[in-house]
């Protein structure tokens, strides 16, 4: 080992042993004890079984077009944001972190209640008795719940082009359909590539969706959960998860790749970003286009969130829709679930981005064994899909004879989250000089000391980003955490699941809403936290 007797080792040595341990024990002991349950009859099942193939070929046909189709549409909006001037861009441009923002499964309940058996669209609107519970339904909210991400990378890369590439080639006199396709697109293919492979690995591990809305369409991740709950098949269930998590990790992996080649890509083509001053030159009909798909994707977000708060204050939805309070007054009988889901998820949260800025902070600032090492497991986790993820705490529970579920929830979702903190915290770390560290170094302070002092308070826009990122997470997870709430320990995410399958849609529209907005309380009041710190230390 390179750590010396100094008391500045000392300290990194212990918290280097700590992180390893955790690591060991939370995400590398769970998932030995998901592949030690399965036994060679179980893998001997699930290979020759047509049903488990059919499972199979539906969740690579699910990946496939809902990873595509979500990326096309982040793209295209982000072109139109980005690109053009169209009318109300500020407002567009809004819209997709607006709904990555909201709880996970807000989405699955309000596309049920427009677009269900007793739907506001499909039912009353346009009087189809139509349901579009499976495949197609599927494909539909899958896309509206992952389209803000491949915008978000789309938008950034977007940005960075340098619009002298595109004035050169107009000058020359090439359409704009040509410039499109022959330096936009072209240049904007490191990050459609990027958005689709997180993507992709995010719809493998969706649990919410499928759950609610797939009906009889099977895929792993519910699979994974119906097996162990429904039939108590562990070996199955485990060995379905293995499955899955094959293309995940295959995918993380290939992210991972392009990412380390995409940074110094873009330094090279795009050096910080350039502001547009090209947004004048699409064509009308390219305008038209591009400002009726935003403004009906944008459309479908806000009805999204409508039908949520109609369905709160209606007596029976797609039936009687009276006004009454009786939904929203009944959320008292959820109290508990509110708080817990917050509460862990605040905890989660904050554990995760504690862990995530002093593991980042040894990897890239630090010389210490392991490096490598630590680096992959920190990001495993997001390979791994949430039902699996969730299944592996619960069978490394049972087996050191663990049961207390607040502590295994807090633990799963600091887990599960955390691997989006640390490549955060990560690229925050790399934009400070390490001259900061030396000069600290050269006056007596350990590197610990270091951390805290001096790259922590330098790095508080990554750490904020991070952590609120987990917290919306953690507070809608479902399949992180389904195998291990217990009577004592229930969450909103899985009550609202509870009552969308007894079809009280009145009860889960309220809690959802409840919910939602008690996120975007705790959002508000930490960029207001956030900003008055910051002011605090320009003073």
């Amino acid at each position: 080992m390179r750590f010396d007797s100094s008391k500045n080792s000392k300290s990194l040595a212990l918290v280097w042993v700590l992180i390893v341990l955790l690591f060991a024990v939370c995400i590398i002991y769970p998932l030995f004890c998901v592949a030690s349950s399965a036994k060679l009859q179980d893998f001997k099942t699930v290979m020759t079984q047509p049903v488990w193939h059919a499972a199979m070929k539906n969740t690579l046909l699910e990946c496939l077009c809902s990873t595509t189709l979500s990326v096309i549409v982040g793209y295209i909006f982000a072109y139109a944001v980005v690109k053009t001037n169209l009318p109300f861009k500020k407002l567009f441009s809004v819209v997709p972190v607006l709904h990555l923002i909201t709880p996970p499964f807000v989405g699955g309940l309000a596309f049920i209640l427009l677009f269900g058996r007793q739907g506001f669209i499909t039912h009353r609107l346009l009087g189809l008795n139509i349901s579009l519970y499976g495949f197609w339904g599927l494909l539909i909210a899958q896309t509206l719940c992952f389209f803000p991400m491949a915008y978000l990378i789309c938008a950034q890369v977007l940005k960075g082009i340098n619009p002298d590439l595109e004035k050169a080639a107009r000058s020359l006199g090439a359409s704009e359909a040509k410039i499109f396709f022959t330096i936009t697109l072209p240049l904007s293919w490191p990050g459609i590539l990027s958005s689709f492979l997180f993507i992709a690995v995010s719809v493998l591990s969706d649990f919410g969706n499928p759950l609610i809305i797939g009906g009889r369409f099977r895929v792993l991740a519910v699979e994974i959960y119906t097996q162990l709950t429904g039939w108590l098949n562990v070996g199955t269930s485990a060995v379905l998860g293995i499955v899955l998590v094959i293309p995940s990790v295959i995918l993380f992996l290939l992210q991972n790749r392009l990412n380390k080649k995409l940074e110094s890509k873009t330094a090279t083509i795009s050096g910080k970003g350039f502001r547009s001053d090209d947004e004048n030159h699409s064509s009308v009909i390219a305008k038209i286009f591009l400002f009726i798909f935003v403004a009906f994707i944008s459309f479908i977000i806000f009805a999204q969130i409508a039908a949520i708060v109609a369905g709160s204050f209606q007596k029976i939805w797609g039936v009687n829709t009276e006004f009454t309070w009786k939904h929203i007054l009944s959320i008292k009988d959820y109290t508990r679930h509110l708080t817990d889901s917050v509460v862990f998820a605040l905890i989660a949260a904050t554990l995760s981005t504690i862990i995530a800025s002093v593991s980042s902070y040894i990897v890239h600032r630090t010389d210490v064994p392991l490096k490598k090492t630590i680096d992959v497991v920190a990001q495993l986790p997001s390979a791994i899909p949430g039902s699996l993820h969730g299944l592996a705490i619960a069978l490394a529970a049972q087996k050191i004879h663990f049961n207390y579920s607040p502590v295994l929830i807090v633990i799963a979702m600091t887990v599960a989250f955390m691997p989006f903190a640390y490549r955060v915290i990560s690229n925050t770390y790399a934009q400070i000089n390490t001259t900061l560290d030396n000069g600290a170094r050269s006056l007596g302070a350990n590197q610990i000391t270091v951390l805290a002092t001096v790259i922590v308070p330098m790095a508080k826009g990554g750490l904020f980003s991070g952590f609120i990122y987990d917290f919306i997470r953690g507070v809608g997870t479902l399949s992180a955490v389904i195998f291990l709430v217990s009577f004592n320990t229930p969450l909103a995410s899985i009550q609202l699941i509870n009552l969308a399958e007894q079809g009280s849609w009145g009860k889960a529209a309220a809690l959802a809403l409840v919910l939602t907005l008690i996120t975007f309380l705790i959002l508000g009041a930490g960029l207001l936290i956030n900003k008055l710190i910051v002011k605090g230390r320009e003073k």
